[in-house]
């Protein structure tokens, strides 16, 4: 079952990204190390495996 584009938010969250406003569905996260994930989508919805695939990665790269 895939997970709800609200659990990838808080993920990006835990491993320090920040929200940069915007408009829309779209929510910006930014790492202090320059890192940047843009994720769509409404908070309640199933997330899209690509973007599992996206969050995944980048919290892997900000771990280094």
């Amino acid at each position: 079952m895939p997970r709800k584009i609200r659990q990838l938010l808080k993920d990006l969250e835990k491993a320090g990204f920040e929200f940069e406003p915007g408009k829309g569905s779209h929510r910006k996260m930014v790492h202090p190390l320059g890192l940047v994930v843009v994720v769509s989508g409404q908070l309640g919805e199933d997330a899209r495996h690509y973007q599992e695939k996206d969050v995944k990665q980048a919290i892997k790269r900000v771990k280094k």
